[in-house]
């Protein structure tokens, strides 16, 4: 007889390593057990507008993922929820994991009430604080699971009774608590991901100083439909659309002061919303500053194509600091053309800067165990026997490497379980 618990797996991260991961081992028969630290999964994916190398929408390879999640009782789903300890060997893997409470239960049909009767408003997470929400809100239109949640300010101030007795099915449960689960698994994926460089710590690159200095993340989220501005780019201070941008590429990156690595997609990164914004304006300027340009194999192409649009302008140079004209708002950027060896002084109404991916294994002190390299990266992909690094918490990733890199995880843990 099989003995589930050695045969299971648990996958940690919900972005598209870890879903790909999850979905893969759960449809090859394993138990499966996915966590992720979020009110939902999709992670950074979720909230781009477009990704390589279709530029398609992510909500459309999001959605099979979660058809597929459904119709498989193998994989359960822990959201809100993060790993606080891991111990054990290959084939018998003790982890603790801290849920944090939703103040929603499963009963939420997503109707609205809630978010109705609240009048409570906090900084939206989704959109990098770019807007606001209700305090009892919906992560994002298509998010999985599609339930609401209600943020703890809300849940334990005197408005959150009369959100509760707004729900007509029951689902707000104010009294909701952390609790702690203890899972024993025969494999794990690590597969927790990446977030955007701290763009504040830039200090001469005006980022948090002025409002039209923005980071590629929230470039995103500005050109996205179910963005802060409904798709259209606009300058933040006036809500004014930009006659001329600058991308700044390696905004933090390659510098030993803060990730000295190359994170391999800002480039790709800014090319693709430097086409978001001709195809809004097409009379804007865009300018993009960069020390090399690193488009690779078949992305060469876009970078060439892009290269031909007479309204973008490819100054190899870097930024070296970054003021803004008071009166206008606009943004004067100094610059040294190393081509040249001159310094420039450019004029632009909005800037955004190419953050690296830094690793959440940088910040973490979980997996303990698992050695990482200068960069805060794991080391290896298998950590040990039965334990595996996926995704960019082993290396920066594009999606579709992402997606390769999680089953690739997905195979390993199962041949681990299997071979014992």
């Amino acid at each position: 007889m099989v003995d589930v618990e050695t045969q299971s797996i648990l996958v940690v991260g919900g972005g598209m390593t870890g879903l790909t991961a999850a979905i893969e081992a759960a449809e090859a028969g394993r138990e499966v057990y996915l966590v992720e630290k979020n009110p939902y999964l999709g992670g950074r994916v979720a909230q781009f507008h477009q990704y390589f190398p279709k530029l398609c929408p992510p909500y459309c390879g999001l959605e099979i993922n979660f058809r597929r999640i459904k119709s498989n009782s193998k994989l359960h789903v822990l959201t809100m929820a993060q790993v606080e300890s891991v111990s054990g060997s290959k084939g018998a893997w003790d982890v603790r994991i801290k849920i944090e409470p939703r103040y929603v239960n499963e009963k939420c049909t997503v109707c609205g009430k809630c978010a109705e009767a609240c009048t409570r408003e906090i900084d939206n997470p989704f959109n990098y604080g770019m807007n606001k929400i209700k305090a009892a809100y919906l992560p994002h239109d298509m998010a999985f699971p599609l339930r609401y949640v209600l943020d703890p300010s809300l849940a334990k101030s005197a408005e959150g009774q009369a959100v509760k007795d707004a729900c007509p099915y029951g689902a707000i449960e104010l009294d909701m608590q952390p609790k702690s689960v203890e899972l024993k698994v025969g494999a794990v994926v690590w597969a927790t991901g990446w977030l955007p460089y701290d763009a504040k710590r830039l200090d001469t690159l005006g980022f948090g100083a002025y409002p039209n200095v923005i980071t590629n993340v929230m470039m995103e989220r500005l050109s996205a439909g179910n963005g802060p501005t409904g798709g259209k780019i606009l300058r933040p201070s006036d809500g004014e659309a930009p006659k001329t941008i600058a991308f700044i590429q390696c905004a933090g990156s390659r510098d030993e002061n803060h990730l000295p690595f190359c994170s391999s997609i800002c480039c790709m990164a800014s090319m693709k919303q430097a086409t978001y914004v001709r195809a809004q304006y097409p009379d804007a300027k865009v300018y993009i500053f960069y020390i090399d340009i690193r488009a690779m194999d078949r992305l060469e192409s876009f970078y060439a194509d892009l290269k031909k649009d007479e309204n973008v302008t490819f100054f190899k140079g870097k930024v070296a600091k970054i003021e803004q004209d008071g009166p206008t708002g606009n943004l004067v950027l100094r610059v040294e053309d190393t081509t040249a060896g001159s310094l420039n002084m450019i004029n632009v109404d909005m800037a955004v800067l190419a953050t690296g991916m830094q690793p959440n294994t940088s910040i973490s002190q979980q997996p303990a165990f698992a050695q990482r390299d200068d960069y805060g990266f794991i080391a290896s992909q298998e950590v040990t026997p039965g334990f595996f690094a996926a995704g960019c918490s082993r290396s920066p990733v594009n999606v579709s490497e992402a997606v390769q890199d999680g089953t690739a995880a997905a195979l390993k843990a199962i041949q681990s379980v299997v071979r014992r």
